[in-house]
């Protein structure tokens, strides 16, 4: 389907970057219909700053002056949460009277803008960033993409739908307790949330500044982590930037953690959410990783700690003293949540237990996590915006039911579709990891991905989108097809190309490791011609796929039976003597099978 101007009614990043390349599109034509989409869709009440001409037009300028072949964002359109600043635009948080012009962009908006990317508006929020429901705003509720009389998820209302209805190639919003997420659910997107700290906030309105994140909606995975690639990195002026390296592709989890009970669903269309994560739980069972069911109760118990305990009181600290000073000026839902924060119960001590409670929470989430990744819905239903009216807390509790507990966690996340619920209802799940194990989580979701693309689809980078090159990797073990690591190098993007021999020069050992393995030597004289595959990988993911291989393995050129050399695992000859000899089996798969 597409709209005016040839522009399919969904931007993303890739389909631009051809349509640039070929010259058969210019970034003022993408924006002239942008324009023209935000007006049409203007009842939506998607944004607090609108796309515009004059806002637009020094930013179209500006790429003038830039190689587009070096910007991997050039003429990319993106839609900025109004709590994230832009330089020159008023930044309101949902609150006219709380409203101020920065000089200055948000760190990770900077970067984006140096990276070539066109920010287009300002987008409507649960006011403060304070709901999960896209309802709280005194600029309308934002309604849903898909079905104008539901909620559209908050508090990054307006950036989902941007999105979704083709207004923008991404958007940034924020998370502390869900709201990266939950919209993405409801809208048909990607939502993807990195560790505290691995993208800069610095230019933020808090929320509650120890827990904020800033996170990207897109159509897909591969455009979400094309974002990351740029906004990630520490920000020496952010007191609560991290350096945490980013995603990787190619090392898949050990085993992947779901609830040993149903998850509890909620609202009018409960039964449809209930039977979608059994259809989306079947095929998380076909990845061919362990699956582990476990009890959910040390998460359900964090996630009580942020709005139902001492924490709450961190939004009335970087709140309070603007409520108080402007009676009248905040939506009367989103006072009451954040007055919430300043009931006398919440005594200094009663935060440093929590505090305490909340580190030995992380202990043990740390602890089940280790080299796993957990598997929730991402929402447990969705409301419509008259129910949301008529029951506000309540219904806004039940969104952030396997949301709330990630960032006091410190964990990562993203949102994945996982189907439909009903017509024009989209069912996503959410996948976490440690801090530590995004390249974990990356390739887990990857994997998820490609699950439901078919065989017939191009492989992708889950790691980056800036280069097309690929090398032709040989694999003679448990890379194979059919092998348990096979996974591994389809979570790299990698495909099969075609199985050969080796040239008549290598011999072939059986390793001394658990789980066994072999090892291709070559030898300077004699040795056989060992049976492997070939496969094609991209480039960008080659590094890090070879920096993980353990010794006494790892990559070198393989000599092929026509006398050409790919990359490919060699193996160090010490280990000859420790191993045994399996070279007249002709290759793993015969001596494994025999």
């Amino acid at each position: 389907m597409t709209g005016i101007a040839g522009l399919p009614e969904q931007l993303t990043i890739e389909w631009l970057r051809e349509q640039y390349a070929a010259k058969r599109l210019t970034p003022a034509e993408v924006v002239d219909e942008i324009i023209r989409r935000a007006s049409r869709d203007e009842a939506m009440n998607i944004w607090i700053t609108p796309p515009s001409v004059d806002l637009i037009k020094p930013y179209l300028e500006r790429l003038l002056g830039m190689d587009a072949a070096s910007s991997p964002l050039w003429g990319i359109p993106f839609a900025i949460k109004d709590n994230i600043d832009l330089a020159g635009v008023p930044t309101t948080a949902g609150c006219e009277a709380f409203a101020s012009t920065p000089d200055s962009s948000a760190a990770v908006v900077q970067r984006l803008i140096d990276a070539g990317a066109i920010p287009i508006g300002k987008s409507n929020l649960d006011q403060f960033a304070t709901g999960l429901v896209g309802t709280r705003s005194p600029y309308g509720e934002t309604h849903n993409a898909l079905r104008g009389e539901l909620i559209s998820g908050g508090s990054s209302s307006g950036s989902a739908v941007a999105v979704a209805r083709g207004q923008a190639a991404f958007s940034l919003g924020t998370d502390t307790a869900g709201s990266g997420r939950v919209p993405a659910a409801l809208n048909g997107l990607v939502g993807y949330k990195p560790s505290l700290g691995a993208w800069p906030t610095k230019g933020v309105v808090p929320a509650c500044a120890s827990l904020d994140c800033v996170t990207v909606f897109a159509h897909s995975l591969k455009d979400a982590l094309a974002v990351d690639l740029i906004a990630r990195g520490p920000e020496a002026t952010d007191p609560w930037s991290r350096n945490i390296p980013r995603p990787q592709a190619g090392q898949l989890p050990s085993k992947l953690c779901v609830p040993s009970e149903a998850p509890t669903f909620y609202g009018p269309f409960a039964t449809a959410y209930r039977k979608a994560w059994d259809s989306a739980l079947d095929r998380v069972r076909e990845l061919g990783l362990p699956l582990v069911e476990v009890e959910l109760e040390l998460f359900n118990e964090a996630a009580a700690i942020l709005y139902g305990g001492p924490l709450v009181a961190e939004r009335w600290a970087d709140l309070g003293d603007f409520v108080e000073a402007h009676p009248g000026d905040v939506f009367p839902v989103t006072e009451e949540v954040l007055r919430s924060g300043a009931s006398p119960a919440y005594t200094a001590a009663s935060v440093f237990q929590a505090a305490h409670r909340l580190q030995a929470l992380k202990l043990a989430a740390n602890r089940l996590l280790e080299d796993a990744v957990l598997v929730l819905p991402t929402c447990g239903g969705t409301w419509s915006r008259d129910e949301v009216r008529a029951n506000p807390i309540a219904t806004n509790s039940d969104m952030g039911r396997y949301t709330n507990h990630c960032n006091l966690l410190d964990l990562c996340a993203v949102a994945l579709q996982a189907g439909e619920a009903d017509a024009d209802l989209p069912f996503g799940i959410t996948m976490f990891a440690t801090a530590e194990n995004e390249t974990l989580l990356c390739s887990a979701a990857n994997l998820f991905v490609k699950s439901d693309e078919g065989a017939a689809a191009a492989p992708s980078s889950i790691a980056s989108t800036a280069s097309s090159q690929t090398t032709l990797v040989a694999v003679c073990g448990l890379h194979m097809r059919g092998f348990p690591l096979e996974k591994q190098m389809q979570a790299c993007g990698a495909v099969f190309v075609r199985e050969t021999e080796s040239a008549p020069r290598y011999k072939l050992v059986k390793l001394p490791t658990t789980p066994a393995k072999p090892g291709m030597i070559k030898q300077e004289q004699g040795g056989s011609a060992i049976t492997l595959e070939v496969w094609e990988m991209p480039l960008v993911s080659f590094g890090s796929f070879a920096a993980g291989i353990p010794a006494p393995l790892g990559i070198g050129k393989v000599e092929l039976a026509d006398g050409t050399e790919v990359p490919g695992f060699v193996c160090e000859a010490y280990v000859a003597s420790q191993s045994e000899d399996i070279t007249a089996a002709g290759s793993w798969r015969n001596f494994v099978h025999q």
